[in-house]
């Protein structure tokens, strides 16, 4: 089967549309066609990285009906609604050891185990996940990584609770999840942190109840005298080097004692440095906790609840979608990712 799919084929080019080769699936392999797919930054980073094996066809969020099964998948069938994504349906068990796709361009190997920014896409069964067919073909996409993400990152990574206080910096498609579900959680207040200003205004309608333009004041202070000494929790949705180095000390202090325990701070953003500074006083003497989260959602169980809440106006994934593009301009989609202009999360529809 031949496939339109978006390829990076050298460092520092754009992205472009090339026809690539699915061949029929092995056993445990389904094939997708895609109606749908988010447009992520952590693609930005791969494209950006001088050491990404290439070529490389990306996306790893998508809606779209399973075309062809292999032999031995289980639990789906030709026809089926489902969402692609990145988080296996058993990772909560143990690493995931996923073989990577067989699709290939002019004879050469993929090297990712996951691709959505395609017509067609073969993956493992793993990391595909039925939903039932009333859901969206459009919006529903962004579950698979964006919603999955900001909001598995505050509900089960955190566990934010009733009034606690939470800030999140980075209001792109992951952290506005992050806020979403901080507010549908009842945390407060919810402090929501971007460099531009439409973004904050816009995450307003998300349930932000304070905003800091860290282009204006500093974010740190601003934050602790909103809150009197800092957030019980503090999220970095963007993973450069000035934000995972800001959400440790937006966090408020701990001290000595068993349960006297400083606030939290917890990375979602793909790291776009290998190197950070952190003073290691925050750990000691303030009792403070720095931790990953990466992609903490039960696949199965966690998508179908927030199309559920998509319905029923909780989790407005329509309005989170702020962009649309073809597969043709993908390349345009990229460019404005990166330079600010999707206030919220972009898609492809095919």
């Amino acid at each position: 089967m031949k496939s339109m799919a978006a390829v990076h084929l050298k460092y520092g080019n754009k992205v472009q549309i090339e026809e690539i080769d699915i061949p029929d699936p092995l056993e445990t392999q389904v094939i997708v066609k895609l109606k749908s797919t988010g447009v992520c930054h952590s693609q930005l980073h791969q494209m950006n990285n001088a050491e990404t094996t290439r070529p490389i066809s990306l996306g790893h969020e998508g809606t779209g009906y399973v075309e062809k099964i292999g032999k031995n998948v289980k639990d789906l069938k030709e026809g089926d609604k489902v969402i692609v994504t990145w988080v296996g349906k058993n990772s909560y068990k143990g690493k995931l050891d996923i073989p990577q796709t067989t699709a290939s361009y002019k004879g050469v190997k993929f090297s990712e185990f996951t691709f959505t920014w395609s017509q067609y896409t073969i993956v493992d069964e793993n990391l595909v996940v039925k939903i039932d067919s009333s859901h969206p073909d459009d919006v529903s996409s962004i579950v698979g990584c964006a919603v999955l993400t900001g909001g598995g990152a505050v509900l089960h990574t955190a566990k934010v609770r009733p009034n606690n206080s939470v800030a999140i910096y980075g209001m792109g498609g992951v952290g506005l999840s992050a806020l979403k579900m901080a507010h549908l959680l009842n945390a407060y207040p919810i402090i929501a942190v971007d460099i531009i200003e439409s973004k904050l205004q816009f995450a307003k309608e998300f349930g932000a109840t304070h905003i800091i333009n860290s282009m204006e004041e500093d974010p740190i202070q601003k934050i602790h005298e909103i809150t009197n000494g800092g957030v019980d929790y503090a999220f970095d949705a963007i993973g450069v080097k000035q934000t995972m180095e800001q959400i440790l000390p937006s966090v408020r202090d701990g001290g000595s004692g068993a349960e006297n325990i400083g606030g939290k701070a917890v990375l979602i953003g793909i790291p776009a440095v290998h190197d950070i500074s952190i003073d290691p006083r925050n750990f000691m003497f303030k009792h403070k906790q720095y931790i990953g989260s990466l992609g903490a959602t039960y696949p199965e169980q966690d998508f179908e609840m927030y199309l559920r809440w998509h319905k029923e106006g909780k989790f407005p994934l329509n309005k989170l979608v702020t962009d649309r593009y073809t597969l043709e301009d993908i390349a345009i989609a990229c460019d404005d990712l990166h330079s600010g202009k999707i206030t919220g999360r972009a898609i492809v529809e095919f």
